[in-house]
This record gives structure tokens, C-alpha cells and sequence, in this order.
């Protein structure tokens, strides 16, 4: 009988143990939201074959009406109404790897990886080809970027790298600053900047390799960052000056591969994913919350 004893604590003792564990083991993070949107209820917009890989959006002062996108692969401007698929383009540049946009008042900007920029008129996007194009080539630090964001009041243009040498070493992230002069076509260096992620990282809200934004923006009323990164699932709110107000993990079945993100004249929220085999790439809108 003390035998039979014996074998049964020692197979039951390591299941007790293993579910004490697991009962005391810390759960991840919730879904949360930040304040003035809930990011778990959407307004879905599929998007056709065209824009599979649907890289970047943005609004032409900040309108809803009409979204402008660009997909990765090709080179080339995309509108259409919101709700419609029907998406017509202009063809601004040859195959390449195109990671965002920003239309900055009457001026059209795509970011190519390794942080080229091509600039064209706005008025070129409803032609079937651009027409004046400049393009901006070894601007920045050598690195990988797919965020850019311009603010029509300033005219500054803010790049913000998503792998550069330094960057994981010091546990941060870095971008320049550019004041574009319409009248002569040009980018003037203002500046640079840097988020501190230690913090982030020592909570393991992002991986230990740096946040890796794949998109940014600004909120008009605040002036507070919104920073979305693809490979963690999260996005990240900052303070005007690059401080760490908060972070919001992202539902990984809603979310497939957040690249896009922008707000229009509402103050509504988008946020693009690019597809894959099994789902098509798609818009996501949360609208503002009294």
C-alpha cells in the first residue's frame, strides 16, 4: 500500500506543481486602447488585389474622402473613396521597396526603405504618370525606415529610422527632422531626435531588438507621437518631446501586419495592415470617441 502511495505522489506531485505555476504565472497585457478610441471594435475596409501589400496611407489635408496609399513592391500613387475598391494610381517610380507616405500641403512624399524620398506635386496624382519629381537620395543615416511623418503648419518632414547601427547598442530610436521649401524644392536639415525604449524594453513590452516602427503620426490637437510597430504588435503614444506615455499591444487576429497609420480632420484613427495568403490587406478605422 506505502508503494502505491509513493508512485502516486510521484506522478501527481510535478501536475500539482505544473499547475501552481502556471496559476502564478503573470498573464500577458490586455488589449487596451488609448484614451478616445477602442481599438477592438473597427470599421473594416478590404482592399482590392491591388494593395495586398498596402504599406502607407494618407489624407490630402487631412480629408477622409479620398485615401492615398502606396503598397510595397511597386511604385505607384493609389486613391480611392473610402468603402471603394475601386482604386485608380499614378505611377511615381520603378519597382522598388516603398514603406510609407505623407502628402505635406500641396506636395507628395514616398519613403523608400533604405530612406530615399520621392517628391512630386500633388497635382500629379490624378495624372496617369508624375510628371516633376525630385528625388532625395543619402539624406539620413544609413539604416532602414518605414515612417514618415509631415506636418502641414511647420513644413517639417520627420523620418524616423526603424534599424539604424547605434540604435540598438543605445536602446533608443532616431529619426532627423527636414524643413521642406516648396518654392525651391528642397529639404533643409533641422535637426535630429531620439526616444529612450530601456524602459519598454525592461518591461518586455517590445523585443529586447528595439521597437521597429513601421509607421508614424501625430496627434493635431496634442501634439503627441503615435508610433505603430509591426513586429512587436503595438502602438506606442509619446509626448511632443519623445517620452514614453504609453504603450498598447495589439490584437494579433485583428491586426495581421500593421504598416499604415494616420488621422483625418475628425480626428478619426486609421491604421492599414498588409495582407497575406489567407486575408486581404485592409483599413482599419476607429473612430473618435466624445
Amino acid at each position: 500500500m506505502k508503494g502505491i502511495f509513493n508512485k502516486l505522489i510521484l506522478y501527481i506531485l510535478p501536475v500539482i506543481m505544473l499547475i501552481g505555476f502556471y496559476a502564478c504565472k503573470p498573464s500577458k497585457p490586455a488589449f487596451t486602447s488609448p484614451p478616445g478610441y477602442d481599438l477592438n471594435h473597427p470599421e473594416k475596409f478590404n482592399m482590392p488585389e491591388s494593395l495586398l501589400e498596402i504599406s502607407g496611407i494618407a489624407f490630402y489635408k487631412d480629408k477622409s474622402d479620398t485615401v492615398y496609399s502606396i503598397q510595397d513592391e511597386d511604385g505607384r500613387l493609389f486613391r480611392q473613396a473610402w468603402m471603394n475598391k475601386k482604386q485608380k494610381h499614378v505611377v511615381f517610380g520603378k519597382k522598388g521597396d516603398y514603406e510609407d507616405l505623407a502628402i505635406l500641403n500641396e506636395t507628395v512624399m514616398v519613403l523608400e526603405s533604405d530612406g530615399t524620398l520621392y517628391v512630386f506635386p500633388f497635382a500629379d496624382a490624378t495624372k496617369e504618370k508624375v510628371q516633376d519629381i525630385k528625388i532625395f537620395k543619402k539624406i539620413i543615416p544609413k539604416g532602414e525606415y518605414e515612417s514618415i511623418y509631415a506636418d502641414n503648419q511647420t513644413n517639417q518632414v520627420y523620418l524616423l529610422c526603424k534599424n539604424c547601427k547605434d540604435d540598438k547598442k543605445d536602446k533608443s530610436m532616431s529619426g532627423s527632422i527636414f524643413t521642406y521649401n516648396p518654392a525651391k524644392k528642397e529639404l533643409i536639415p533641422s535637426g535630429e531626435f531620439s526616444m529612450d525604449l530601456s524602459g519598454m524594453i525592461k518591461k518586455e513590452e517590445i523585443l529586447k531588438t528595439g521597437l521597429k516602427a513601421s509607421a508614424l503620426t501625430r496627434d493635431p490637437h496634442s501634439g503627441e507621437w503615435y508610433i505603430l510597430s509591426s513586429v512587436n504588435k503595438v502602438l506606442v503614444v509619446a509626448t511632443p518631446d519623445w517620452k514614453v506615455k504609453s504603450v498598447h499591444r495589439l490584437n494579433s487576429s485583428q491586426f495581421n501586419q500593421p504598416e499604415g497609420l494616420a488621422f483625418d480632420n475628425e480626428m478619426n484613427l486609421y491604421i492599414s495592415n498588409e495582407g497575406d495568403e489567407l486575408s486581404a490587406g485592409n483599413i482599419l478605422k476607429f473612430k473618435r470617441k466624445p
